[in-house]
């Protein structure tokens, strides 16, 4: 078995800055990588690979995730849930677009008293 590599410590702090405006959302050590969660739900899980390619997996309306699928690298369709999707991190990733991604995961994933709190990328 490869090992994983650590996500860069550069990458993770970018991550905890989108997350940090949302609602009850907090950090843990996931099994590899670092995850965030609303109550029991997670929102996102952001890792290196036995590839030592770096992912990050989210959740998308169900009506999107086949697109996800479809326009291929670096976006993909996770084994996770039916709705995971993730896309694969690297120095060319649009952290703006990551960003309006994780608000709408976290979105998805909350209760809805707390994604009401938070604006999303088109009321921006």
């Amino acid at each position: 078995m490869a090992d994983r590599p650590d996500v860069p410590l550069a990458w993770v702090e970018r991550l905890r800055e989108i997350v940090a405006r949302f609602p009850e959302c907090e950090e843990y050590a996931a099994w590899t990588g670092v995850a965030w969660r609303v109550r029991q739900a997670t929102v996102a899980h952001v890792f290196g690979g036995e590839d030592q390619l770096f992912r990050i997996r989210f959740f998308a309306e169900p009506d999107e995730v086949l697109a996800f699928e479809h326009l291929g690298a670096p976006y993909y369709r996770s084994d996770w849930g039916v709705n995971a999707v993730g896309i694969l991190l690297d120095d060319g990733t649009d952290w703006e677009e990551l960003a309006e991604l994780l608000t709408d995961s976290y979105c998805l994933q909350a209760p809805r008293s707390l994604a009401e709190q938070v604006p999303r990328p088109a009321q921006a």
